[in-house]
């Protein structure tokens, strides 16, 4: 199928993806909207490889909301300093902090809660669940699917992000990998809060 440069340099802007990708998606699916599919599946299938990565370079992002009660350091790697310098990345950089400030989480992930709390949080769950009257052989389910919305609450990459509930965290990420092309890391973080 023939590919006219209007509809490549549509589907770039849209996406993001490069000059080739466009045309080669274009040429496969017929459509943009096909296209734009088929690129974020191909997108998404070379960001997990890409995490496998070393993300050795980075920055560190700061954030003061404007009421000066709430300030955030965030350090965010990728695999060269050239991306580290990218508007892209200083974007996401930026976004990550607000998210930090509004949703204020307390681990990067859910890999990082202590094997403690987990323990103390789920013992809660099934005592819950019991006083509640539910059989004693679900006490464990039970406990586990609320495990799911305690890492939402307290977990970054598994809160929905402020701007776009529909999206994770990690999936804004693992698009922005996607995009740039190198595989990006949230590190660290800390959030300061006046009171707190």
């Amino acid at each position: 199928m023939a590919v006219d440069t209007e509809s490549v340099k549509e589907l770039r802007a849209r996406t993001g993806a490069g000059m080739m990708d466009c045309r080669n998606a274009l040429a496969e699916c017929g459509d943009i909207e096909k296209a734009i599919d088929f690129l974020r599946e191909k997108g998404l299938a070379k960001a997990a490889k890409k995490a496998e990565r070393a993300a050795s370079q980075g920055s560190v992002f700061s954030y003061i909301h404007t009421n000066s009660k709430i300030g955030v350091l965030l350090e965010l790697n990728c695999e060269t300093d050239f991306v580290a310098k990218t508007d892209e990345f200083k974007t996401l950089g930026h976004e990550l902090c607000m998210q930090i400030a509004a949703a204020s989480p307390s681990y990067v992930s859910a890999e990082e809660v202590p094997a403690e709390q987990l323990e103390r949080e789920k013992d809660v769950y099934r005592k819950q669940a019991l006083e509640e009257g539910k059989p004693e052989k679900m006490l464990d389910r039970i406990a586990e699917g609320k495990l799911k919305a305690f890492y939402e609450d307290n977990c970054l990459l598994e809160q929905n992000y402020i701007r776009d509930p529909k999206v994770k965290v990690k999936d804004l990420v693992v698009n922005e990998i996607a995009k740039m092309g190198e595989n990006i890391v949230v590190r660290r973080f800390v959030r300061f809060a006046i009171g707190a």
